[in-house]
């Protein structure tokens, strides 16, 4: 029988009552019970599906992305090699994403060490650092920078 509260589910889910009630509104999580009082009730299943979407999210899946996941778990004719499918998509997206956060790094980097020689702290609008960032080529060295836009 359904005997947790919405807060509990929540604490032992680790999230909150507002994103177990957008999972709701959304349909990654079943509308759930009501009690006498109208309050939501759940059971260890809610606490089981909550917890594999939050970890779903926290690696990165999409809400489509989760919702696939969830069908999967839920439907024993349907192969697992979709899930390794998505995995690999999300995996190579996380590393075009490294890639663009490394070349940027390396901009920024520049930035400050450039800096270190040419700044005066002086005024603003003779900032080398304010002035790089108002070249238009800057987006385009990153990206040139980066491996993944190649």
């Amino acid at each position: 029988m359904p005997d947790l509260k919405i807060g509990e589910l929540a604490r032992r889910a680790e999230t909150n009552a507002p994103t177990v009630r957008y999972y709701e509104q959304i349909g990654l999580l079943p509308a759930a019970g009501r009690r006498n009082g109208g309050h939501r009730c759940y059971d260890e299943e809610d606490v089981r599906r909550l917890t594999f979407i939050r970890h779903c999210r926290d690696a990165g899946f999409s809400i489509e992305e989760v919702r696939t996941l969830t069908m999967l778990v839920r439907d024993g004719r349907r192969s697992c090699s979709e899930a390794r499918d998505l995995a690999k998509s999300q995996l190579e997206a996380i590393s075009a994403k490294l890639d663009e956060l490394t070349a940027l790094k390396k901009t920024l980097a520049r930035f400050v060490d450039d800096s270190e020689t040419t700044c005066a702290g002086g005024p603003g609008p003779d900032c080398t650092i304010l002035q790089e960032l108002s070249q238009p080529r800057l987006v385009h060295r990153a990206r040139q920078q980066s491996p993944s836009s190649r």
